[in-house]
């Protein structure tokens, strides 16, 4: 049994947790790269919790430009077992409205320009998305949302775009017609790299809009989306740090994987996999590098 070490990955409107006790910003080099930002490691009643802006301090980074392998990489360099993705995002679903927090359970990737997998020439690796978040890790969440009073809904499939700009309503439309509940720019690859690093995932989908389809609300407001992204930012610090009093302090078994997804996914053997590219992956890929070893 391992200690459970919490990540935390903020989006639009969430910059720092200063609810965390004893926490400083440290710098965490990555083979990948330059995460976001320094990451912020402290404490909440004794868990260690580990937090990342995902588009740095300031909002510097837009959706595609972010380096979702530093970032993954980091958090398990911080030797993070469970990740919760705060993210805004908009709904297309009527019963899920600005200020509702989905805690997603499905993903559809259409995003065309970044690095998706750690893995690669010289040594390949295939993980399982069939079930990409955590079941345990989310159930903690809707405790801890239901705890705080906060309105949420469990389940729903995030439809991830590549950005930076809103749908259009063409778009918009055809992704209701594909049954997506809510739409966001960032979930993706990050869901799947914390998948490749074994490392339990979760979203909590922070929604601010209704994206452009709602014929009640028309196209996006930008100043109403900000406005609810500093109410939902609120409300996540709240949401984060009751989780991180009511997580257990022993990590659990994940039981659809995602904390031994590597366990048959490595094909390539290991007399013929680049040296250079293996050690690049002694944090992601460390438990079955050292078995094979």
């Amino acid at each position: 049994m391992s200690e459970a070490v919490l990540g935390v990955i903020g989006g639009s409107g969430l910059y720092d947790l200063p609810e965390l006790t004893d926490a400083e910003w440290v710098t965490v080099d990555s083979p990948w790269g330059a995460p976001s930002d320094a990451l912020r490691i402290g404490r909440v009643d004794g868990l260690k919790v580990v937090f990342l802006p995902r588009h740095g301090r300031g909002h510097r980074y837009a959706p595609s430009d972010i380096n979702y392998r530093a970032n993954i990489d980091a958090m398990k360099r911080c030797g993070v077992t469970s990740l919760v993705s705060v993210s805004a995002c908009g709904s297309l679903n009527e019963a899920m409205a600005p200020g509702t927090f989905v805690l997603v359970d499905q993903f559809i990737d259409r995003t065309f320009a970044r690095e998706k997998s750690f893995f690669g020439k010289g040594c390949v690796a295939h993980v399982s998305m069939a079930e990409p978040v955590a079941p345990l890790l989310v159930g903690h969440i809707a405790a801890a949302a239901a705890a705080e009073g906060l309105t949420y809904h469990k389940g729903g499939t995030y439809l991830a775009m590549e950005g930076p700009q809103f749908s259009s309503l063409a778009e918009s439309e055809l992704y209701r017609s594909w049954k997506c509940d809510v739409i966001g720019m960032t979930n993706m690859p990050e869901a799947k790299l914390a998948r490749e690093a074994e490392i339990c995932y979760a979203t909590v989908a922070m929604v601010t809009d209704y994206d452009s389809w709602h014929p009640d609300h028309g196209s996006v407001d930008i100043q109403a989306i900000i406005r609810v992204l500093h109410e939902n930012a609120d409300n996540a610090r709240r949401l984060i740090a009751r989780l991180a009093r009511d997580l257990p302090r022993t990590h659990e078994a994940c039981p659809v994987g995602s904390d031994t997804a590597l366990e048959y996914a490595m094909m390539t053997a290991p007399e013929v996999r680049d040296p250079d590219l293996v050690a690049k992956l002694d944090a992601v890929a460390g438990r079955m590098l050292q078995s094979a070893g």
